[in-house]
């Protein structure tokens, strides 16, 4: 149950709508998705592979990008576009994912920094 062409040339072919593709204008052109309306991809230039996704819209990301465009960190990475990793330390964080715009681990109790590699201090050093 396609959708039927609007015209066809004088040899019969079919000639498809924006988007569309096929003998029968029956699928999506590359960079376009879910069938019969054929939007565009629209990935992400720095988090995505190439600018083509499945059926569905979802991009083919980079390791370290995620999302249907491929426009956000990955868990275990932060600050788009760079997408750094996180390298929260195994021992003092809670677990190696960190906050996704900061790169902030999430640190065990007396412990601190931006990676959890850090004692806290039990004294505090506020002038009195």
């Amino acid at each position: 149950a396609g959708t039927q062409p609007e015209i066809c040339d004088f040899l019969g072919r079919c000639l498809c709508r924006s988007g569309v593709s096929g003998l029968q204008c029956d699928s999506c052109q590359p960079g376009h998705h879910s069938f019969p309306a054929c939007q565009e991809c629209k990935c992400d230039d720095f988090g995505s592979v190439e600018n083509s996704c499945d059926p569905s819209g979802q991009c083919v990301c980079h390791s370290n990008y995620a999302g249907l465009r491929c426009d956000q960190c990955a868990p275990g990475y932060y600050s788009y576009p760079s997408c750094l990793p996180c390298q929260c330390s195994p021992d003092g964080s809670q677990h190696g994912v960190c906050e996704p715009v900061s790169g902030q681990c999430p640190c065990r109790t007396g412990v601190a920094g931006q990676r959890c590699d850090r004692c806290l201090s039990a004294v505090s050093s506020f002038p009195y």
